[in-house]
């Protein structure tokens, strides 16, 4: 990954949205046909992901399309506006609903969890770009409304619905960040994981002997091994802590589900005479 972050909504704001929206005025055919702003934008991404996007220019764009450069600001103003089209472009929503899970909200925040992972692990470029104000175009719209979709079954303000989808793409961001750098760590070094790690033996195996680190040397060989998910352990305990909260609601909103004497109508019955059977059940 290069070093420096880009940020959304660099650009010219008003042109970015007709651009995304395709409001404005299309260019009228170019010197080179076949050119598009939306194969300008595919080629942006191609280059990103090949080569960083620091590598992303009018010009190296231009150049790996087979036109002048000229020929780019005719559909788009420059790169701040190409970087928000970039964005909407990769955020693209998949259009099987059996990918946002069976129905329910928590498997449509698991899979958007495990999907934001995957698309920062196809586009690393996505960690250098500070996203606080996005420009919303159509893509980024659709995959809220389907994720919003699916949740608001939860039962939650709307405001505590978009801080789910938050919190979910806070957690990914960090482990997705996590996972890239060791990527890059290892080519950049040379070293493997395993050799890294290896390098540090002698001295690590030195220091839990000491003594001096009792709980750390308690702990079981696979405690730092790599079979262990941490990703879906994390991810798991975040749906965890929502279900209570979904849970609670309702139970707040639905006094019989809080009140055992209301939600169970045997409860003020007597009890059953000592030695009688009591009726089987049907099913």
């Amino acid at each position: 990954m290069a070093s420096g972050t880009e940020t959304s909504g660099s650009g010219d704001i008003g042109r970015t949205l007709e651009l995304l929206w395709d409001t404005g005025r299309r260019p009228s055919r170019g010197p080179r046909p076949g050119l598009t702003l939306e194969r300008i934008v595919e080629v942006a991404v191609e280059v990103a992901d090949r080569d960083g996007l620091g590598a992303v220019s009018m010009r190296r764009i231009a150049t790996e399309l087979g036109t002048g450069t000229m020929s780019l600001y005719r559909y788009v103003p420059g790169k701040g506006e190409l970087l928000d089209l970039m964005l909407d472009r990769v955020q693209r929503p998949s259009q099987d609903p059996a990918d946002l899970g069976d129905g329910d909200w928590r498997s449509a925040l698991q899979a958007l969890g495990r999907a934001t992972l995957a698309l920062y692990r196809r586009h690393t470029w996505l960690l250098e770009v500070n996203q606080s104000r996005p420009i919303l175009g159509p893509s980024a719209l659709d995959g809220m409304e389907k994720v919003l979709g699916r949740i608001k079954p939860m039962g939650l303000t709307d405001p505590e619905l978009i801080s789910a989808i938050v919190m979910i793409d806070g957690y990914v961001v960090g482990a997705a960040r996590t996972q890239v750098y060791e990527r890059e760590a290892e080519r950049s070094s040379g070293l493997t994981d395993a050799e890294f790690w290896r390098a540090q033996e002698p001295v690590l195996v030195k220091a839990m002997s000491s003594g001096r680190y009792p709980v750390l040397s308690s702990l079981s060989e696979d405690a730092f091994g790599t079979g262990f998910d941490h990703f879906e352990f994390g991810l798991q305990r975040i749906l965890d802590g929502l279900e209570v909260l979904v849970a609670s609601r309702r139970a707040a909103d639905d006094p019989a589900v809080s009140d055992p004497a209301v939600s169970d109508p045997a409860a003020d019955e007597p009890a059953a005479a000592s030695g009688s059977a009591a009726p089987e059940d049907p099913a």
